[in-house]
């Protein structure tokens, strides 16, 4: 499964808004490819923030 599929899913089954900290946690990723596959997701309009610094899917 690619990094941007890991951050999604790892969102989806968190059920609450998370951030990229909790993200390394839940997928084991590194930090970096957190951050882009966020950044991605940020872009295509996959997750949004309902708080700062905290995402969820869309």
């Amino acid at each position: 499964m690619e990094p941007l599929q890991q951050v999604l899913e790892a969102m989806k089954q968190a059920g609450e808004p998370v951030n990229a900290g909790k993200l390394v946690e839940l997928t084991g990723l590194d930090r970096k490819l957190v951050d882009k596959a966020m950044a991605d997701l940020k872009k295509s309009g996959e997750i949004v923030s309902p708080k700062r610094c905290f995402w969820q899917p869309s």
